[in-house]
């Protein structure tokens, strides 16, 4: 296992149970980073040795190996609550894919993705964001907003003009990029706003902050029913 500690290298680990599945992750790591990102640092060993690893931010889990299920991620969350996990697993299995991100996966893969395409999740999942089917993250806040959480507050915080502003793209699916494109600022600027919205409202990531939007009237009647319009296949942080 790696022990490489570089205050410029992010460490994700790898964890399968099948040799050549693991040995093709490790490869995806030995291309050096896209320009302006940080090194990715591959650690691999068995799923308590990785958790335990203090150092660890990222867990991509290989959901086709046989010590690998559900139980397995709740578990990986329940250990350690930040570490933010990519899981690759069957493609077309809509139900497996909506549990895996409501257990807390940050990015799903299917099992034909290509090592360019895992390369880029990871990357995408590193500098903030969700990898996944916009229709199916559309699908989650459908179906969780037939089940309201009680424990979210009602009480609503203040937010400016260009917090709602952004706060309605969101709940368009769209991301950092394509909000400051549309409303004439830097990237930068919609990730201050983003996290100054998160602050406010206490959740955690986009979808929880999207839950907060459609439960509270934070926003006008019309954006939110908007949240069904976007389709793709990144929902930035």
């Amino acid at each position: 296992m790696s022990s490489l500690r570089n205050l410029e290298s992010i460490h994700i680990g790898l964890f399968s149970d099948e040799p050549i599945r693991l040995e093709g992750l490790s490869c995806i790591f030995d291309q050096p980073p896209s320009q302006g990102r940080a090194q990715l640092v591959p650690l691999i060993g068995k799923l308590e040795q990785l958790l335990a690893h203090q150092v660890l931010e990222y867990l991509v889990l290989d959901l086709q190996s046989s010590s690998v299920n559900m139980e397995t991620l709740a578990r990986a969350r329940r250990a350690r609550p930040s570490l933010k996990l990519i899981v690759i697993g069957p493609e077309g299995d809509d139900e497996l894919i909506l549990q895996a991100i409501t257990a807390g996966a940050r990015a799903w893969l299917g099992l034909t993705a290509s090592p360019e395409m895992v390369r880029m999740a990871i990357e995408v999942v590193t500098g903030g964001s969700i990898w996944a089917p916009r229709r199916l993250l559309s699908k989650l806040i459908d179906r969780l907003l037939k089940t309201p959480d009680p424990s979210i507050s009602r009480t609503n915080p203040h937010l400016t003009d260009r917090e709602k502003q952004v706060l309605d793209h969101i709940l368009q699916a769209r991301s950092n990029r394509e909000i400051a494109t549309e409303l004439g600022i830097e990237e930068r600027t919609v990730k201050a706003h983003v996290g100054r919205l998160m602050r406010k409202t206490g959740a955690d990531n986009r979808i929880e902050l999207s839950m907060c939007a459609l439960h509270r009237p934070l926003l006008h009647t019309h954006a939110r029913g908007q949240h069904r319009a976007a389709n793709g296949s990144v929902f930035a942080d």
